[in-house]
Parts: C-alpha cells; sequence; structure tokens
C-alpha cells in the first residue's frame, strides 16, 4: 500500500530491472500489426466462457507501422540469437579450439601475434609477382582467344559468355547492396 493505493509489483521494481526484463521480452504490440486476441465473454444461457469471433481491422497503409513490426520482428529474432549464443556458444569455442589447436601458437602473446601479422603481410607482399605474372598470362590467353576466334568452339563461346553473364550479375548485386538492398530505382 502507498499512500492508501495498492501497487503491483512491477510498480515496486526499479527503472532499471523493468527496462532489463523488457529487453529481451515479447516485442511491443504495434496497433494494426496483429490480429486482435479473441474475447472470453460468459453466455447467457451457458456459465461456460466462450470466446467471440475475431473482428478484422482494416490492414493499416501506414509504413511505419509496418516497419515497426518488422522491427518487432527482428528484435525477438535477435534476442533467440543471443540466447542461443549464450547457451551454446562457449561449447562451440571449445570444440573450435580443439580441433584447431595445431594452428595455435606458444604462448599466445601480443608480441607473436605481431610477429604473425608481419610474417602475413610480408608474405601475401612477396607473392605478388608471381600474381603479377599470372595475371598477364591470362591476358595473354584470352588476347589469343581473340585473335583465334574463327576457330572458336561452340563450348568456348559458351564458356565466355556465361563468364560474361556471371561478371553482370555481381555488378547487379553489388549495385544492390551499395543502395541499401533496394530494388527500386534503378535505370533500365
Amino acid at each position: 500500500m502507498h499512500n492508501g493505493v495498492r501497487l503491483g509489483k512491477a510498480a515496486l521494481t526499479s527503472p532499471s530491472r523493468q527496462h532489463q526484463d523488457q529487453t529481451c521480452s515479447s516485442p511491443p504490440l504495434v496497433p494494426n500489426s496483429q490480429p486482435p486476441l479473441p474475447q472470453l465473454v460468459p453466455s447467457p444461457r451457458i456459465s461456460s466462457v466462450r470466446p467471440l469471433p475475431p473482428t478484422r481491422r482494416p490492414q493499416s497503409t501506414d509504413p511505419m507501422a509496418a516497419l515497426g513490426s518488422k522491427l518487432a520482428q527482428l528484435q525477438s529474432k535477435a534476442c533467440e540469437a543471443t540466447r542461443f549464443v549464450a547457451k551454446h556458444g562457449c561449447a562451440y569455442h571449445k570444440t573450435l579450439m580443439e580441433k584447431n589447436k595445431h594452428h595455435v601458437v606458444d604462448p599466445p602473446t601480443i608480441q607473436k601475434c605481431q610477429e604473425l601479422s608481419k610474417q602475413l603481410f610480408y608474405t601475401r607482399l612477396a607473392s605478388l609477382p608471381g600474381r603479377y605474372e599470372a595475371f598477364w598470362k591470362e591476358l595473354d590467353s584470352a588476347k589469343l582467344l581473340w585473335k583465334n576466334r574463327n576457330n572458336l568452339k561452340v563450348e568456348d563461346a559458351g564458356v565466355a559468355a556465361l563468364f560474361g553473364i556471371e561478371l553482370y550479375a555481381w555488378s547487379c548485386l553489388g549495385e544492390i547492396v551499395g543502395r541499401g538492398f533496394t530494388l527500386t530505382g534503378y535505370h533500365v
């Protein structure tokens, strides 16, 4: 009792505790995003309770309501993933480290990590001349293929066409990702 008013448990808990309870609870309802639950009313003839038929609300055309619904779904999926990682993360890490313990350098110190990163950098730098030569060999073979295009087989033309289509598809995919995964507003 507080000043003659009876307070529930939720009113007596601290705000930080309430926030903690709400972080991974069920997502908040967004208006017009979910059908209403059936209401229970007593029947005049029977003393038991029967559900009323659900009433269909018109779907909202407000894009913010749809966005709120998607946000609630995303929050629920994130909470589910967090729970899964919290439950199985340590075991996964342990098995991963057991399987790959031959790759771990002893002792795992900062100095050893810096040394390995330098080795990786200079190893990749040392591989550049070989990559450069391989690039020019590939380019020369493509020039030779273009030069002898009259002797080109259907299979070779098909492979070249598929390669061109693949390059175009990757370009389109990069454009879509660059525009934030939107599929509208492109000049075709």
